[in-house]
């Protein structure tokens, strides 16, 4: 028995190993690409500025490298590493292929929870953004129970159903934002590029506020991974195997929304990427949970960190949010997986 699953291992651990290395390459160009480019040898002067120099004598590049790109360039992994997992837990509870925290309304949740706090200036704690996430997790909850309860009411267990709700809460809550980003006109720009999803503007103190949030969700859901490859061979089997589903369900899918609010504070919306990664690692270690978790994050992190480097070198020196080029991506992909599932069912 242990001779047959050494090869999956295996397979498991190079699969990430290459990943790892494809997000220090995303992380490395990041240093050195953007509206400056820094060449490598000066990259390496400003390494050793970091570790041998006191921060009030850094150089431009040093200042450059490690005080706006790395911070950003981190975020961004983290950010993508948060999705693509809500997305794996998402699609694993729901049966659904198809099922993302933006294209089932949570993102809009969390979004209209985070607006609420940065338009009414409610701020304490960490950095002086200690509201955001929470406000942002109560909307992404309270949009996925209202999802998860029209559609039962509704199309019962229909995914075509589940699908339509979730695009309807989206509309709605995405529409309420931006009527509130009308109500502030002073702050009308930057609420309108944090709507559109990006990283301009951010420091290590959205890195590290963001970080506890996504460690203790994605430890928290990788200890119940045996639950989630039970649930995910269907309601039936796990009942049959002891997992207590409805629990289990609601403990995820909070876990989801904590991982999507805690994304979507630092970073806005940025839609499919919580769609699209699960899918190739599923396609690179299958479908069992202990491998697809660590393995969905890696592809989220190394996809949004290569997204963003596109978003700042594509127009440079001004650069598009994010949330654009995560769109052109997840908008045919989506696309043809809603005609695959249609095949599929005929």
């Amino acid at each position: 028995m242990a001779v047959a699953k050494r090869p999956a291992v295996v397979r498991h651990w190079s699969v990430n190993a290459l990943l790892g290395l494809l997000l220090v390459l995303a992380l490395f160009l990041s240093l050195r690409v953007g509206a400056v480019d820094i060449a490598p040898t000066r990259l390496l002067a400003a390494l050793q500025e970091l570790v041998t120099e006191p921060t009030n004598t850094w150089s431009v590049d040093a200042v450059i490298a490690w005080r706006l790109r790395l911070p950003r360039a981190l975020l961004a992994a983290a950010v993508g590493a948060a999705l693509a997992t809500a997305g794996a837990i998402m699609q694993g509870l729901l049966h659904n292929s198809l099922a993302d925290s933006f294209v089932l309304g949570v993102s809009s949740g969390a979004s209209l929870g985070a607006a609420i706090a940065l338009l009414l200036g409610l701020r304490f704690t960490l950095f002086g953004l200690g509201t955001v996430t929470p406000l942002a997790f109560m909307g992404a909850m309270l949009a996925m129970l209202a999802v998860l309860i029209i559609s039962r009411r509704v199309a019962g267990q229909s995914t075509l159903g589940l699908l339509l709700a979730g695009i309807a809460m989206s509309s709605a809550l995405s529409a309420v934002v931006s009527f509130l980003v009308l109500l502030s006109r002073e702050r009308i720009n930057p609420l309108l590029f944090w709507m559109m999803g990006g990283f301009a503007g951010r420091g290590w103190n959205h890195f590290w506020l963001m970080l506890p949030y996504f460690f203790i969700s994605f430890l928290f859901a990788y200890s119940y991974h045996r639950y989630l490859t039970a649930i995910n061979l269907g309601d039936a089997t796990a009942h049959h195997l002891g997992v207590d589903v409805g629990r289990v369900r609601l403990l995820l899918l909070a876990t989801a929304a904590l991982l999507t609010a805690a994304a979507v504070s630092v970073s806005g919306m940025i839609g499919f990427v919580g769609l699209m990664t699960p899918h190739f690692a599923r396609m690179l270690v299958g479908q069992h949970y202990r491998r697809l978790l660590p393995t969905a994050a890696m592809c989220g992190a190394v996809f949004l960190a290569f997204a963003d480097l596109l978003a700042r070198v594509v127009m440079r020196p001004q650069e598009l949010p994010v949330g654009i080029i995560t769109a052109l991506c997840g908008g045919p992909f989506f696309l043809w997986l809603l005609s695959r599932q249609r095949q599929e069912v005929a």
